[in-house]
């Protein structure tokens, strides 16, 4: 038998010829040690050049594309491609990782750089976003990511002069990027004028916010900010690829083969032309040549490094720059496929589609000749005696050099398709040369390469030849996988097998035939083995795949699937792969890569010399783990391992899918949900005793805690056991199988690990049973194995998916530090080294592992043990490198770092447990045997076997067995814990004696139970073969057990509890004594699974006997006979019981079917439900029929109800289901889906439950869990206990939660970003930039020379033409008039005790001067704010956080954000992006202020935590399923806090990164029910006030309801506020003023006396939206936009702030003379407001929405049109109307008086335009109107001599009219010459230059020329005021842009003198004032 391991000699790199120059740049770099770094396919490279060594980082699994180097050039970070690529960040002088960073980009990593200091590390991904991901490389932790761009970047930098800014270069982009908090923002660069926008290949920041940037057509930009500043026109011929930086200057390189240096302000310096180099080019390239291409380009001092496209490495001296020395070349782009080996000399000979063929010294390291052909190469041979050189050609031909000198010998085409393989045979007369062409041609060499035969057997392409060594015959390989023979020369086929059995080979190069079958993998026919060849001395065997692996294996390896050795470097696919002429080589050549391997063969070493391998090999050293054969030698595995290897733990339905399955069952079952549903029971249980221990397929899970407790797991319950007092407390947190436990160092805490999908770990406290936190989010399936470190700070896992992944975690924090694939196989221990945290070890199926952390991954190695043993468990020793492990044989292995020392035999049959103890060890086997070991596994100083001879009489059960498994073992307190697979927990004495603690029923599901009639005891059977009985008193103890031939699945008490019948699973079963369990009597009646038995009541005469084959069997107890049968039922039965006179049976099937029949003869009845209702039954353990019907859950299609049992006084059912669940409900359960109490404890399915005689204890068993639960019944009124974990029912209340209009606009209230807004205006027709225009008469005419008009005059009226004209430059906001109140809440706050408020409209965050009245703003969010909070905690003084509406979470710029910034600076300290879609709704800092809390408006309405300082997130977790509108901290925690919203009140704990949440509980008080909750506020010990829709207020304990305060306001309580200071609280609601009662109410602290106050708004009803509390005083926001201080003492109210309360603001008007206007709006008001003054003057109710407003020119009257088709003219002075008139019945647009006051305009929706003369006084004739205008009027504009009127529409035409005739004015050149007074439209080729592009969808809305004629300012739908030069004929005209409204800007106005600008916003209604700036004179 051949040997089936992998070979024991290795390969080790040793050279690699070329540089990848293609498609990358900037990745060459000389180190701090002058070493030279660069890449090449999967390697990355450190080049001595002084010794000409080579070293080699081999950390990646695909082609490096990237490298940057760390700025103290000893690191260097390389990103590779690939699906899931990642960073590797290594050491170039050990080559040691340092870090890997993963799980971001995916298709790979384009870019990287450093930042100046060296902590962060910058990455461009490959992917369709371009994603740019900043990392804390050390920790491996992601900063900020963001969208880079849609199209491919090429460079990124960080700007080394300033924090925190980047530059990144791509395909017609620049952009310059701040990093704030998580934040990346982008900021296009603006090419402008300067240059043109095109592809920047490559930038170098310099200081002063200057970047140099290498342009595509070889010119240098030169950046100043964001701003093109100049460009070095020409610096090269064509791109600049590459720029590097130093200090003496600028190095760049570019295509055109040249290098320029620049001094730091960038002036040439010298160029160092590489094009006329002489070394290296002596040949000319062919009329295909490039010429040389420089791609990376770095220097230092006086050295410049030059990497060019053709892979070559220059380095030039500066002072001699003529004379580069070439120091490294290889092939250039192109596929490599040839390579031949020199049969007597160290060379190697390669040729290359880049039709280059080169001879490389393989002593040397050097190429020394190179030949240029006419075609690619694809194969290569030399002749026998080294003088002819045969190269096969892509096009067919072959031709043959002489070696020496290169020159041509012959030159032959014969074939068409590719030659892919030719060689010469062994006595050196023919040469063979395969072809594409399925043939394959012999040539005479001596007769000038005549061809003398020809083998044509094949019908595929020819791969691999192969000559005997007599040369008389060839066998061949082709590309469908038939292997042939051939006679030689002739070329004859061999089709008998027996000539050739004696053939001896010359080489063996071929992937098929006996000899090379293990190179396939067993179950495979895949073809992807690209070449092979054969070392006969030494009996290996290279192959060379794919996948870029090359892998060692023992020749001849004849069966599939060989044990191997793999070494990774090539990328992609390897091509070819020969052994030099004397075996000391490998030579493998890349396909893509086009790379050249020179791998050192070590031949088999003396095992002495393996303890010192260089780490370089370990990396690619593999007892590979893809080897897939099994080893003959590994010994047969334990059928208890072989069992757990194939547990999955899957479940068909994880917890985690519930609430979507609910939802989806919701749309289903919507109806019956409306109806009334039956309440929960009064009383609850309560969990108090466990029978159980998950033994049989878990370890080491069984600890002693601090105080002497015993901590271990069972299904889904950690169990504390105190042993004094034979108690147990349980920690619930988990809701899944617990799979495995760690108990931390110092005893206090335990780690738990669970089931689930994505399955948690929680780390919780022994004590107080509370999660300390909760690790999510990495493992799926389960998690299997858990490990604390020495110091407790970290935790390791190992999770069940198919890779093991495993995880470190910083635990308190929640935070993964590092995770890596464990292994294919089952991992069954993981630990970390006790005296190096970053190391730990992992041990499972066939494999030991040694790991340690690099950054964000683990690196690990296997251990080398020879044979691959199974490994149970493991544990380190005295010192870090010494590790024992427990092997599946019953050795122990003894490991020295990662070598096995030796091994000693320890037990028989598996090593299960082994525990390190001060002095020695401790271990425990299947044998059962507990063996105590001196500290060096040499002595083993005392065994115990666990007997049941020396159980101890306080024993609390019996051991069912002598010498069970062994499954854990823990020391402490002088006694040994053992932990069997039985489910026994004991403690063994030192000195001997056992005890049994606790134990349960062995592995096997559990069914059978069964109370006793009149004592507190139970009987379980179980598929584990027995029958047990318990005893339910406080012993808590097993008192008697008896094994049964077969399994069983039920039991039954006689009636007086004397005989005990069990139902076995063959179909027999047996009446025992229930004292001794000794047979009384047995039946064997049927074939399947008796599923149920019971006696009858009374007498308990007869026994009913249920089984799996469809029959109840009645017999007679007394004369043992069977007495009846009933017959009828079609499917399995699952339940019985009798009625309380013993003749009625009632019996459920599996199909869901009821059936009665009567005793003792089994006659079926049929009984109609309302009778069944009224028959007195025996017991209820049904789970059908109409008084039960509510039990069954909303998902039933997963889940079954499988057990009930009513309790004897009838008033509460207990069900058990498959999820796990046990529910208490109130009987009889009618009407669908009752509500219930839910208490989660088994983890899958419940099998049975039944109560004890006096109810007092309900019984469950689980199925997998094998657990017996004792649960303590707590009667109703027994309210003192804490209300235990049971939630309410599956469907949310069906009370509506309330309805009020304010909350119900402001649920459904759609928020979308600026950047998507649509038109305001019902528009029609094509926009005015891309209406064509047609030629005037002029144009067309030949016009004469010199034109005789007059000349034009001027466009508009300038009203102060006195003075000098100037132009405006810019807008500065002055003033904002408006307050988001309508739609938003708890948004106004005190700043500086109280001397500023701060509030937001709009995107602007205002603060105001309560002295001063002066206004700040803040103005960096790009879109509207919705949430306002301010930090209260002193360290962080006026520290505000708002939070904005954005578009999809995506992390791009338009995703919404959270801005925290300084108040009084308005300096930005943290922009936090995030996966909020839609936007942030409401945000809360925590008690120290260092974390926020947040709430998103996404469909999951996620709640998320941050920290905010780093802008990290700490965790987010789905909120509910409905808006969320309010969450806030509790005042004095950072890990507590409560959301409200509809129909919704959570409270919330965070635990190290998990959101733990609990419902509230309403059940406490009668007939509360769940509202919709408006507000939160706090109280002392635990205290949270929530305010509701219907005005009353819940106070809540904890999360339990227990009172509610009603009616604290008559309508919904829409704010709430807890003062810090004295803890007072203020509410504000919905409220009529009346004389008790305000909308603003002050109570105490526990919320039972309060003040009320009256805001004097003069409203009819007061909705307050936002209350604060400063000293004395009480800031109120209200929905109409007003902003009221209102004083505690005094109540006096004093109104801040005002604006309209609902928009659009549509009107606005300007006073000819005075720095006052108007505005008139849809909530019905006109408003007059006073620029310097800073406040509204005056406010006028219409009653009617109005829509326009305009002054007289004197400014003594007012025109206001209104949306009814109203207008109105007021006097100035007193307000009097002066006249009113309706004529049209739709909507006033626009309203103008004309320049002389004659007449006013009117213009309506209804495309009119009606004019009145006001000579005639105030009855208001209409004298005439204009006609056929084509949609409605938008604006209107009089000449400035009242003859003509201008009116854009809504078609996107400019009409003119005569005034007041309304005739319409066509003729172009009249209409050019009328001087208009004022300019507001927005059409006209005036003003064409206005139109952006980007309107599609969105238009300019509105416009007005300034007073000087020489500016125009527009609003858009954007929201976007804009400041054009006046007039703007050209398209898409300079613009300054103003951001800060709302979308949909409705107006906009200059006042008089131009001094300011006001704009009027739709969706913000707000005003805002801006203050212009002129241009100086």
């Amino acid at each position: 038998m051949a040997d089936r391991t992998a070979p024991n000699c290795h390969l080790r790199l040793e050279w690699v010829y070329g540089y990848r120059g293609h498609q990358c740049r900037n990745n060459l770099y000389y180190t701090a040690a002058k070493e030279i770094v660069y890449f090449v396919a999967g390697v990355g490279v450190v080049y001595n050049t002084r010794e000409h060594k080579q070293k080699f980082y081999l950390g990646h699994n695909d082609d490096i594309i990237s490298l940057a180097l760390h700025p103290e050039r000893v690191l260097v970070a390389t990103g590779q491609v690939g699906k899931e690529p990642y960073i590797c960040v290594w050491d170039s002088y050990t080559l040691q990782t340092v870090s890997i960073l993963k799980d971001v980009h995916t298709h790979g990593i384009a870019c990287l750089a450093f930042d100046l200091e060296g902590q962060c590390l910058v990455s461009v991904g490959l992917d369709s976003k371009n994603t740019i991901c900043v990392w804390d490389w050390r920790r491996g932790k992601v900063l900020a990511a963001a969208p880079g761009h849609t199209d491919r970047i090429f460079d990124i930098s960080w700007d080394l002069y300033q924090p925190s800014k980047l530059v990144s270069c791509g395909v017609k982009h620049i952009k310059f990027w701040s990093l704030c908090g998580n934040a990346l923002t982008p900021k296009r660069g603006v090419f402008g004028k300067t240059g043109d926008l095109q592809t920047i290949l490559c930038l170098a920041c310099a200081k002063d916010e200057v970047t140099y940037s290498g342009a595509l057509n070889g010119d240098i930009y030169v950046w100043k900010g964001i701003n093109l500043m100049r460009t070095v026109q020409g610096a090269h011929g064509s791109g600049i690829f590459s720029m590097n930086v130093c200090e003496e200057g600028f190095a760049t390189g570019g295509r055109d083969g040249c290098v320029r240096l620049w001094d730091l302000n960038f002036k040439p310096i010298t160029v160092i032309d590489l094009r006329e180099t002489d070394q290296g080019y002596k040949v000319a390239r062919g009329e295909n040549s490039r010429g040389l291409s420089v791609r990376s380009v770095c220097w230092r001092g006086d050295h410049i490094l030059v990497g060019t496209q053709d892979s070559e490495i220059f380095e030039v001296v500066v002072h001699d720059r003529t004379k580069p020395f070439l120091i490294m070349q290889g092939h250039c782009e192109g596929e490599l496929w040839a390579l031949a080996v020199h049969p007597t000399k160290p060379l190697a000979m390669t040729g290359s589609d880049d039709r280059s063929v080169r001879i490389w010294s393989l002593i040397d390291h050097a190429l020394i000749a190179r030949c240029n052909m006419e075609e690619p190469i694809r194969c290569a041979a030399v002749s026998t005696d080294g003088i002819h050189l045969a190269l096969g050609m892509k096009d067919g031909s072959f031709t043959v050099l002489r070696v020496r000198d290169m020159t041509e010998v012959v030159h032959i085409k014969d074939r068409k398709e590719a030659i892919h393989e030719l060689k010469y045979s062994p006595d050196g007369a023919h040469l063979a040369v395969g072809s594409n062409d399925n043939s394959v041609d012999i040539y005479g060499v001596v007769q000038r390469y005549k061809k003398v035969g020809e083998c044509i057997g094949s019908n595929s392409f020819i791969t691999h030849m192969d000559w005997s060594t007599d040369s008389k015959y060839l066998q061949t390989n082709d590309g469908s996988g038939r292997r042939l023979f051939y006679r030689m020369p002739s070329g004859k086929e061999v089709t008998n097998r027996e000539e050739l059995k004696l053939v001896q080979w010359a080489s063996w190069t071929c992937v098929l035939g006996p000899e090379v079958n293990g190179i396939w993998p067993k179950y495979s026919d895949i073809n992807d083995i690209n070449s092979v060849d054969a070392n006969f001395n030494n009996q290996v065997l290279v192959t060379a795949d794919d996948y870029g692996l090359v892998k060692l294996l023992r020749y001849p390896c004849v069966k599939k699937g060989a044990k191997f050795k793999k070494y990774l470097g090539h990328s992609a696919h390897i091509t070819n792969a020969r052994w030099s002429h004397d075996y000391q080589w490998v030579i493998t050549i890349g396909g893509a890569d086009h790379s050249v391997f020179q791998w050192k063969f070590v031949p088999e070493r003396k095992s002495k010399e393996a303890v010192h391998i260089a780490t370089q090999e370990t990396f690619a050293d593999s007892n590979s783990e893809e080897s897939d054969s099994d080893q003959s030698d590994v010994p047969e595995m334990d059928s208890e391992i072989e069992q757990e290897t194939q547990l999955t733990y899957r479940r068909q339905v994880y917890k985690e899918d519930l609430p979507q399955l609910k939802e989806q069952c919701k749309e289903k079952h919507r109806a019956t949900a409306m109806k009334k549903r039956e309440r929960a029971p009064g009383s609850g249980v309560k969990l108090h005793f466990i029978h159980g221990y998950r033994g049989y397929d878990c370890r080491s899970n069984l600890f002693y805690t601090q105080t002497g407790e015993i901590v271990y797991h069972v299904a889904a319950i950690g169990v504390v056991y105190n042993r004094q007092q034979n108690t147990q407390r349980f920690y619930m947190g988990h809701d899944d199988d617990i799979l495995c436990l760690a108990i931390h160092p110092l005893k206090d805490f335990v780690a738990t690990g669970q089931v689930g999908r994505d399955s948690s770990i929680h780390i919780w406290d022994t004590e107080t049973l509370k999660p300390m936190s909760v690790l999510r989010g990495f493992h799926q399936l389960g998690v299997c194995a858990l490990d604390f470190s020495v110091d407790g700070k970290r935790l390791a896992s190992v999770g069940l998916d198919d890779n093991h992944t495993i995880v470190l975690w910083d635990w308190r924090k929640g935070e993964k530090l590092s995770a890596m694939r464990g292994s294919k196989d089952k991992i069954f221990v993981v630990k970390i080294n006790p005296y190096l945290p970053d190391k730990l070890i992992t041990a499972g199926v066939k494999h030991m592992k040694f790991w340690h952390k690099a950054g964000g991954g683990l690196i690990g190695r296997k251990g080398n043990m020879g044979k691959t043993e199974t490994m149970m468990c493991a544990v380190y020793g005295w010192s870090e490198e010494m590790v024992f492990s427990g092997t599946c044989t019953g050795d122990i292995c003894i490991w020295r770092d990662m070598f096995l020392m030796k091994t000693v035999k320890a037990h028989d049959g598996p090593v299960f447990s082994v525990h390190a103890l001060e002095k020695g060890f401790v271990t425990g086997g299947k044998d059962g045997i507990v063996a105590l070991w001196d500290d060096t596994f040499e002595r083993c100083l005392k065994t115990y076997a666990i007997k049941r001879a020396v159980l101890a009489p306080g024993s609390k059960g019996l051991l069912l067995e002598d010498n069970p498994s062994i499954r854990a073992i823990s020391l402490g307190h002088g006694h040994i814990l053992v932990g069997t697979k039985n489910g026994e927990i004991l403690e063994v004495d030192k000195s001997g004696p056992i005890t049994l603690l606790v134990q349960g029923h062995m592995e096997g599901e559990v069914w059978g139970l069964a109370t006793h009639p009149h004592l507190p005891l139970c009987a379980t059977v179980s598929d584990d073969k027995t029958l047990r009985i318990w005893d339910l008193s406080p012993s808590h103890c097993m008192l008697a057990v008896r094994k049964l031939r077969k399994g069983g699945r039920c039991c039954c008490f006689s009636p007086d509890g004397k005989a005990l019948a069990v139902g076995l699973n063959d179909g027999s079963f047996l009446i025992v004594n229930a004292d001794t369990l000794e047979d009384l009597v047995s039946f064997h009646h049927r074939k399947d699974i008796i599923s149920d038995i019971r006696f009858s009541p009374g007498s308990g005469k007869y026994l009913a006997v249920a089984s799996g084959d469809t029959f109840v069997d009645i017999y007679n107890v007394m004369s043992s006979k069977r007495v009846g049968v009933c017959k009828g039922c079609l499917n399995y039965i699952t339940h019985l019981d009798w009625d309380k006179r013993g003749k009625l049976l009632q019996v459920n099937t599996s199909a869901k079917e009821q059936f009665f029949f009567e005793a003792p003869r089994g006659k079926r009845q049929t009984i109609p439900a309302t009778e069944v209702e009224k028959i007195d039954w025996s017991t209820w353990t049904c789970v059908l029929g109409t008084s039960v019907e509510g039990i069954w859950p909303l998902i039933n299609e997963v889940t079954e109800v499988t057990a009930a049992c009513l309790s004897n006084d009838r008033k509460v059912l207990a069900t058990g289901d498959d999820l796990g669940y046990v529910k208490l409900f109130k009987y009889p359960v009618k009407g669908k889906y009752a509500k219930f109490k839910r208490y989660v404890a088994h983890s899958t399915h419940v099998t049975n439950v039944r109560w004890t005689h006096d109810d007092s204890l309900l019984v469950t068993v689980g199925g997998g869990d094998t657990c017996l639960m004792i649960w303590a019944h707590e009667p109703e009124g027994h309210r003192e206990f804490k209300l235990c974990d049971s939630e309410e029912s599956d469907i949310e209340s069906e009370d509506d939660g309330g309805y009020d209009s304010d909350v119900t606009r402001e649920n459904e209230i759609n928020y979308t970003i600026k950047a998507l807004s649509s038109n305001m205006r019902p528009m029609t027709g094509v926009k005015p930039h891309l209406q064509l225009k047609e030629p005037s008469v002029d144009e067309r005419g030949s016009r004469p020379p010199v034109s005789r008009a007059l000349p034009q005059p001027e466009k508009l009226q300038t009203n102060n033409v006195g003075k000098k004209k100037r132009p405006i430059e810019d807008l500065v906001l002055e003033l904002v008039f408006g307050y988001r109140g309508n739609d938003c809440r708890n948004n106004v706050h005190y700043l500086n005790e109280g001397a500023d408020i701060i509030y937001h409209t709009a995107s602007i965050g205002i603060v105001l001067n309560l002295t001063t009245s002066c206004q700040s703003f803040y103005v960096e969010h790009s879109d509207d704010i919705l949430c306002l909070t301010i930090n209260q905690h002193p360290k962080f003084p006026n520290v505000v956080a708002t939070g904005q509406v954005g578009d999809t979470g995506d992390m791009s710029a338009t995703s919404p954000s959270i801005h925290v910034w300084d108040a009084m600076t308005k300096q930005t300290l943290s922009v936090l992006r995030c996966f909020h879609s839609g936007g942030v709704c409401s945000i809360s800092f925590s008690a120290t202020g260092k974390l926020l809390l947040s709430v998103g408006l996404d469909h999951e309405h996620t709640v998320t935590i941050w920290k905010w300082q780093e802008g990290a997130k700490v965790a987010s977790r789905v909120g509910h399923t409905q808006r969320i509108f309010v969450a806030e901290f509790r005042p004095d925690s950072d890990t507590h806090f409560v959301s409200v919203g509809i129909k919704h009140v959570r409270f919330w704990t965070l635990a190290g990164r998990a959101l733990l949440s609990k419902k509230g509980v309403l059940s406490s008080i009668e007939d509360a029910r769940m509202q919709t909750m408006l507000s939160v506020a706090f109280g002392a010990n635990n205290l949270t006030f929530t305010g509701t829709i219907s005005g009353d207020v819940c106070v809540w304990k904890e999360h339990i309801l227990v009172r509610i305060v009603a009616k604290a306001h008559t309508g919904p309580v829409f704010t709430m506020y807890t003062t810090l200071r004295d803890g007072l609280i203020v509410t504000g609601g919905k409220e009529r003023p009346s004389k008790e009662g305000g909308a603003l109410k002050l109570w105490d602290q526990e919320l039972k006396r309060c003040r009320a106050f009256r805001l004097e708004t003069g409203q009819i009803i007061d909705c307050v939206r936002s209350v604060c509390r400063g000293k004395g005083k009480i800031l109120v926001g209200t929905r109409n936009a007003e902003i009221i201080e209102v004083g505690e003492k005094n109540a006096a109210c004093n109104i801040l702030v005002n604006g309209h309360m609902d928009g659009p603001i549509w009107g606005l008007g300007t006073h000819p003379s005075r720095d006052v206007f108007l505005s008139a709006a849809e909530d019905g008001t006109v408003r007059l407001w006073d620029i310097p003054e800073k406040k509204m003057l005056n406010k006028v109710n219409l009653g009617h929405p109005a829509r326009t407003i305009s002054y007289s020119p004197e400014g003594d009257m007012v025109a206001i049109g209104m949306k009814n088709g109203e207008f109105i003219i007021l006097l100035v002075a007193s307000l009097k109307i002066w006249g009113k008139k309706r004529d049209r019945r739709s909507p006033i647009q626009d309203i103008r008086f004309s320049p002389n006051s004659c007449y006013l305009a009117v213009g309506s929706t209804e495309s009119a335009v009606d004019f009145y003369d006001l000579t005639l006084g105030p009855q208001l004739n209409r004298i005439n109107c204009c006609r056929d205008i084509p949609s409605f009027v938008m604006q209107m504009d009089f000449s400035a001599d009242s003859a003509y009127v201008q009116i854009s529409t809504g078609a996107y035409k400019r009409l003119v009219y005569e005034v007041p005739s309304g005739k319409q004015v066509t003729e172009q050149s009249h209409i050019d010459r009328i001087t208009w007074a004022t300019w507001t439209s927005v059409l006209g080729d005036e003003v064409i230059g206005i139109w952006s592009r980007n309107t599609d969808k969105a238009d300019v809305t509105c416009a007005c020329v300034s007073h000087s004629g020489l500016n125009i300012v527009t609003g858009d739908d954007f929201g976007m005021v804009k400041l054009f030069d006046f007039p703007c004929p050209e398209k898409f005209a300079k613009h300054k842009r103003f951001l800060g409204h709302s979308a949909h800007l409705t107006n906009v106005r200059f006042t008089n003198g131009d001094r300011f600008v006001v704009s009027a916003g739709g969706d913000d209604r707000s005003l805002f004032v801006w203050r212009c700036v002129h241009a100086p004179h």
